[in-house]
């Protein structure tokens, strides 16, 4: 006979410290489950106070509002008849930990504390957290007397333990739990526990959704199960975007997939299985002598059942084939939503863009033009809360977008920001492109503000600097590049705050920054120039893989001036022209390609490679194109490069993270900014073993 239940996971845009938005998304998801049938509702990882609430999480207000919307979730009428599974930080024996909170018509059933803590990439829980560190072991936990009053319970179980249904039993993992190399849904699904759920807040990398949907695979193709997988999605107030991708699995196949990048605030999955398939697939793959030494979970027995009395047998499960996202179009809507949450929840109006031309803002406009398409399609489908966010940005109670260059025209002002060293065709190329996407374009000549900083520091000195070309040293020609690009940081903020009130309408705008990951890389940029912004869309993305989405966006959005943004050489455009042609490129200024840079970029973050040990590896990557010599060469001039310019990771601007290499100092990158840029003792065991390998005598 079959026992039918169904279960409902979701992902929530919860912002961090937003208490009153949470808890009305918390109940707006368990509303919908219930209106599907759905017995069990799984949300995700600290979804009451959002995820990234850092450093406030050491404070007691953090904690005491926090039960506080656990109190009104426990009095709603919505929650009642569903096991309700809520995340929130808990205080138990004066430790602070990472739970799960489970209850069910006003009771408490469980609280269950994260036991594998996240303390890698931008995480870093054990700031703020301490494990669980005792398996399958529970203790009481004493009610606050705001939660005691609702519940009329003085302690309930907290601890590492499973809750046992009249008709199955459950167990909960957490976020990383699912990564470790001991899950605890292994010994869950040894002792009998039939449905294994995951609350995250697993952030958004290029390439990185497949990792999770093998890992929930995985997780039950062993032992059999269902598993249920809830995300955080949006913009918690950070550099990170959490993608959604909540799924239902059972014996290894997925059945549900959620949206990876999606304007909805509450996102809802619901599926109806059979618990039979579950243990009819153990019933082959599971025999008693696998876990006859197992030692049992505890368990929290509970008078209500996930299925009907006179369930009959379902259908057998189809799986579904998980569809990924390219490279190119997890830029295009990732950043974009990441932008959208950014923009109304900063009560701005809209953005500013120093439009140069060039693949790296281009790319930029082109997100913020793919933001637009969005918001023009979640509109078209009666996303009424969209519809409400983008007529209380553009300050019209009326307007209803439904053309995506003409929104473009209400929240994105294009600038491009002209001196004598700049070319006729990097000004067209701008011009166009803002054409076609529809952008509010602004053209201005910054000589002569440039021209004014240089007399006062002629009349102070005495002197005037020189551009090489016209004889001046590399401190002169350097320092006549900076200042071109601080001025344009300076423009750029000035219209950005007063280009609308010249308009006569409301509301400043955001800058948007345009440096790539392979820039901040090498330091290639101006500290507090044009790069220097509100927030970057583009910050943890390389340029190879900005190059690919602009070729997706012209065959995508039909943007054709993007054909000649991709044929030209990129270049700063601050030196003079020779013949009215360009004479400088960034790759020349940079000294190696940014094919190299990206991958000396992953060697240095993803494979931990100091100088010795990536002239190792790339002596190996290299050995067709480059001689020892040269590639040590490379490497030394890198180097070189990240120590001088490091100290700029202290001030750039809060980027999207998009890529494993992303040199941002702020959490994900934790490195010095003052270094011996000599690097003495490391350069010398290169020379040592190029004379070695020149010789003849190889690795030893």
């Amino acid at each position: 006979m079959g026992r039918k239940v169904t279960l409902a996971t979701c992902s929530l845009n919860q912002w961090a410290l937003d208490f009153e938005g949470n808890l009305s998304r918390i109940l707006r998801s368990i509303e919908i489950a219930k209106g599907n049938g759905a017995k069990y509702r799984l949300g995700p990882e600290l979804e009451i106070c959002g995820y990234g609430c850092a450093d406030h999480f050491y404070e007691s207000d953090t904690l005491l509002h926090c039960l506080q919307v656990l109190r009104e979730l426990l009095e709603s009428p919505v929650t009642q008849d569903i096991i309700c599974d809520v995340g929130m930080p808990v205080m138990h024996r004066d430790v602070r930990y990472n739970c799960r909170v489970i209850f069910l018509n006003k009771k408490i059933l469980l609280i269950r504390p994260k036991m594998f803590l996240a303390n890698y990439g931008n995480n870093r829980e054990f700031r703020w957290f301490s494990p669980w560190t005792q398996p399958r072991h529970v203790e009481e936990y004493i009610l606050p007397r705001m939660i005691r009053e609702v519940t009329d319970q003085a302690s309930v179980p907290f601890g590492d333990c499973v809750l046992s249904t009249v008709d199955t039993c459950m167990g909960s993992e957490m976020c990383a739990e699912m990564w470790h190399p001991k899950s605890p849904h292994i010994d869950m699904g040894l002792d009998g526990v039939e449905i294994f759920t995951n609350s995250s807040a697993s952030y958004h990398e290029l390439r990185k959704a497949n990792q999770r949907v093998a890992l929930v695979s995985s997780a039950t193709s062993k032992s059999g199960g269902i598993y249920l997988f809830a995300n955080q999605k949006g913009c918690d107030g950070d550099r990170l975007y959490y993608d959604g991708c909540a799924m239902i699995a059972i014996n290894g196949d997925i059945v549900l997939q959620g949206a990876q990048f999606s304007l909805d605030d509450v996102e809802v999955l619901c599926a109806t299985l059979d618990l039979e398939d579950v243990r009819s697939y153990r019933g082959e793959r599971c025999q008693p002598h696998m876990v006859s030494d197992h030692k049992s979970y505890h368990r929290v027995n509970v008078d209500f059942s996930l299925s009907d009395c006179e369930d009959m047998p379902l259908p057998t499960h189809q799986p579904i084939e998980w569809q990924y996202h390219s490279p190119e179009e997890e830029i295009s809507l990732g950043p974009a939503c990441w932008l959208w949450d950014y923009l109304r929840r900063s009560g701005q109006a809209g953005f500013f863009l120093p439009l140069s031309g060039g693949v790296d803002s281009s790319s930029t406009a082109c997100i913020v033009y793919s933001m637009c398409v969005l918001l023009c399609n979640a509109v078209r489908d009666n996303n009424i809360q969209v519809l409400q966010d983008v007529q209380r940005v553009v300050g019209d109670l009326t307007y209803k977008p439904e053309d995506p260059r003409e929104l473009c025209k209400h929240l994105f002002t294009t600038c491009y920001m002209a001196s004598e060293n700049s070319s006729e065709d990097t000004s067209s190329r701008a011009k166009e492109l803002a054409m076609q996407i529809g952008s509010n374009h602004v053209n201005l000549n910054i000589d002569m503000a440039v021209k004014g900083l240089l007399g006062i520091f002629s009349l102070v000195t005495g002197r005037m600097p020189q551009f090489r070309a016209s004889g001046g040293s590399s401190r002169e020609n350097l320092a006549l590049q900076n200042v071109q690009a601080r001025t344009r940081m300076v423009l750029a903020y000035l219209f950005a705050q007063l280009g609308l009130w010249a308009q006569g309408k409301p509301g400043g705008l955001l800058v948007l920054g345009s440096a790539n990951v392979d820039e901040s890389l090498s330091g290639y940029f101006t500290k507090y120039d044009c790069s220097s912004a509100d927030i970057n869309p583009i910050g943890g993305v390389s340029k190879m893989d900005l190059k690919s989405f602009l070729q997706y966006c012209t065959e995508h959005f039909q943007l054709t001036a993007l054909r000649r943004v991709l044929a030209a050489p990129p270049t700063a455009e601050l030196e003079p022209l020779i013949d009215g042609q360009i004479s400088q490129t960034d790759e020349a200024d940079m000294g190696m390609t940014y094919t190299e840079l990206s991958l000396i970029g992953r060697l240095r973050k993803i494979s931990r490679s100091g100088p010795y040990s990536m002239f190792c590896k790339l002596t190996d990557i290299w050995r067709e194109t480059c001689s020892p010599s040269q590639v040590a060469s490379k490497v030394k001039h890198f180097f070189r490069m990240y120590s001088v310019n490091r100290h700029k990771m202290t001030t750039i601007t809060p980027s999207y993270h998009a890529e494993s290499y992303s040199p941002d100092d702020n959490r994900f990158d934790l490195r010095p900014f003052l270094y011996n840029i000599q690097w003495m003792w490391q350069f010398r065991r290169i020379d040592s073993k190029v004379s070695d390998m020149e010789s003849g005598h190889g690795f030893n």
